[in-house]
């Protein structure tokens, strides 16, 4: 492979910015440049406006520096994005439709999720990300209008939490001027405390977290004025408080300097020092690494991977599955019954492949499915489906987009109500995504009535196709009537989505173990 040169487009919540990239096999991903431009989207957003067009304008300009430096560079390749602060606009669309035809650039919309998982990528893209995870850890990703704190123990996600405390929303509640500048320190600090706080008792509870993963603006430059001497950009957790606590006693202009910022009038730096500082005191970590990534990185390191420029080094399906596993026990809905499940809806789905034409991805949300079935039990045994669909479109489940969990959310609501036509749905699933709902709760209806007495009666489970059948063959020492009648009911929906039919044949095992 030779260089590819590309390019990383962003337009988020008080910026938009282009990085160049060279991508090559030796020195695999490599910054050329990076231009930043302020454009401040998200102060009218997050009021719950709309872009002026004044800003439009502004955001124009500046993609037409962009192609006009592209061009300079050569690139191959790019990808454009915008973050939550455009998503949230009320002028969303027609906005993205003018800057389509005055520049020339596609913008694609980031969800909340889809925003953090690009930088999450890059980060397991190092040594000792998964070093760190492994043992017990928090990532935390700083953003304009949110921020996002993954936990993880022992390797596995325990849960992911959205909270709304980005820098530029901080800035936009405690303006400058607006109060004596002691007064706003300490409002910000409280606000802030509350809703960690409130993070902390829900879901730490005994633990105690080692590292403390963090990403977002001015944290590489923090580090590096805290230390130059850093190798790793890990450092002790009270070493960065004190840090921390030295520089909010400084204004702006001071604490631009002390940072080597060029722009000593940000309004975004007071609120990301208090921000950083009071992540780090309440998390209680050991040590603090700081990855140095932004989205840009995350934007390319995906790009890469796609691609196939570069192989991933990370388990992102782990990722998914550790954390429905910890919703559904969150949900007390987790048994052997849920492992019994995802092994037999998973057999099915490898037997089916030819006919249901689905990937490793789709794979992925039927055992997501499978696992969380049974979560809205925990708020109503009469509308558990349904509860269970507001359940896993309420929850962040890191490595699935907002889509996926609408894919999952409805595979797991049809599993036990009947299909809703096309049309009645086609507001939040497209045609594809209706065909991969079909087929997975399909699947995990039959997989679903070969347990339905939650005991595992069954072992040595086979399933293949022979002819218009989908045959599956169980070893059993217990009778399996029930699970026989449900199978029968639950496999009209099997055979009008492919045609085909499923039969259950039944080996007696009449052997007693002592």
């Amino acid at each position: 492979m030779g260089v590819t040169t590309f390019a990383a487009i962003y337009v988020g919540s008080y910026e938009v910015s282009l990085k160049i990239f060279e991508i090559s096999e030796k020195r695999k991903i490599r910054t050329v440049d990076f231009i930043r431009s302020r454009v401040e989207l998200g102060k009218d957003v997050f009021h719950g406006g709309g872009v002026g067009y004044e800003l439009v304008d502004d955001v124009c300009d500046v993609m037409l520096e962009f192609c006009g430096i592209m061009d300079g560079y050569r690139v191959d390749a790019y990808e454009a994005y915008a973050g939550p602060a455009l998503y949230h606009a009320a002028n969303c669309l027609f906005v993205l439709d003018q800057i389509e035809r005055r520049t020339g650039i596609r913008l694609k919309l980031l969800r909340n999720s889809e925003h953090r998982f690009l930088s999450y990528k890059c980060a397991t893209s190092k040594p000792e990300f998964d070093r760190m995870t492994g043992e017990s850890a928090a990532f935390v990703n700083v953003g304009g209008g949110e921020l996002q704190i993954t936990l993880f123990v022992h390797g596995a996600v325990l849960t992911t939490q959205h909270l709304v405390l980005g820098t530029m929303r901080l800035a936009q509640l405690f303006p400058n001027g607006s109060m004596r500048p002691e007064h706003m320190r300490k409002q910000m600090k409280e606000l802030i405390d509350k809703e960690m706080s409130v993070f902390k008792a829900q879901y730490y509870q005994n633990r105690t977290i080692k590292y403390l993963i963090l990403t977002g603006d001015y944290s590489t430059e923090i580090m590096r004025c805290m230390d130059k001497n850093l190798d790793n950009m890990t450092v002790d957790a009270e070493k960065l408080s004190g840090y921390l606590k030295h520089l909010e006693k400084k204004d702006n202009e001071q604490i631009a300097e002390a940072l080597g910022l060029s722009d000593d009038s940000d309004r975004l730096l007071i609120p990301s020092i208090i921000l950083y500082r009071r992540i780090v005191e309440t998390l209680s970590a050991d040590a603090v690494w700081v990855p140095g990534i932004d989205i840009s990185d995350g934007i390319v390191y995906d790009y890469a991977l796609r691609h196939r420029y570069m192989k991933p080094v990370h388990d992102f399906e782990k990722d998914v599955l550790s954390a429905a596993h910890s919703l559904s026990q969150r949900y007390m809905s987790y048994s052997p019954h849920i492992d019994a499940l995802v092994e037999m809806s998973s057999l099915i789905y490898d037997a089916m492949k030819k006919t249901h034409g689905m990937g490793k991805h789709e794979k992925l949300l039927l055992q997501t499915a499978a696992i969380l079935h049974d979560c809205g039990k925990y708020v109503s045994f009469a509308n558990a489906p349904q509860c269970a669909y507001d359940i896993i479109l309420a929850s962040e489940i890191m490595g699935l987009s907002h889509l996926d969990r609408v894919i999952v959310a409805s595979i797991v609501k049809y599993n036990t109500y009947p299909l809703a036509p096309y049309e009645q749905v086609s507001d939040v699933l497209d045609r594809d995504s209706y065909l991969i709902v079909a087929k997975c709760a399909a699947v995990l209806r039959v997989a679903n009535a070969m347990d339905r007495s939650h005991k595992q009666k069954f072992k040595n489970v086979r399933a293949v196709r022979k002819g218009k059948q989908l045959v599956i063959s169980v070893e059993t020492s217990d009778g399996m009537m029930l699970e026989k009648t449900m199978f029968d009911t639950k496999a009209g929906m099997f055979e009008d989505v492919f045609s085909m039919q499923p039969v259950v044949k039944e080996k007696r095992n009449y052997h007693v173990s002592e």
